[in-house]
């Protein structure tokens, strides 16, 4: 007789833990990062190269100077003219980049358009900085 309801909480605890693992599909804020990267590259598409020095991460920041930066990023993206359309194609969640310190980053593609190039692939990467804020720690346009 008290196997009924003892077999009836088990499978009450199961379905709630179903549920309750639902929607845990990405271990990390991914609006928090989005949002980041949005902001970063609005002030990459508005020539505030300094400012996008200024709110990276602290490894961007230790691994180039705001000087080659701003040299750099000019480089790069002042003969595609400005931003027609930018969609997210990709992101993925990582604990390990190539030549960065482990810790907690989302790859994003997307892609792009410009006035002086009809298609690119910006690839940008977000990661967890030490106080706890998504801040971006790399920008790779091709």
């Amino acid at each position: 007789m008290l196997r009924m309801p003892i077999l009836h909480l088990l499978m009450a605890t199961l379905v709630l833990t179903i549920l309750s693992c639902q929607g845990e599909t990405e271990p990390y804020n991914s609006d928090s990062a989005s949002l980041s990267a949005t902001k970063w590259l609005e002030l990459i598409d508005s020539q505030n190269y300094k400012k996008s020095w200024e709110t990276a991460s602290i490894a961007f920041q230790n691994q180039i100077g705001v000087d080659d930066w701003i040299s750099t990023a000019m480089t790069a993206r002042e003969p595609l003219g400005k931003v027609i359309s930018r969609e997210l194609t990709n992101q993925t969640y990582k604990t390990s980049l190539p030549e960065a310190p482990d810790g907690e980053y989302v790859v994003m593609e997307f892609t792009s358009s410009f006035t002086n190039k009809k298609s690119a692939i910006e690839t940008i990467t977000p990661m967890l900085d030490e106080d706890g804020q998504w801040r971006v720690a790399g920008y790779y346009i091709r």
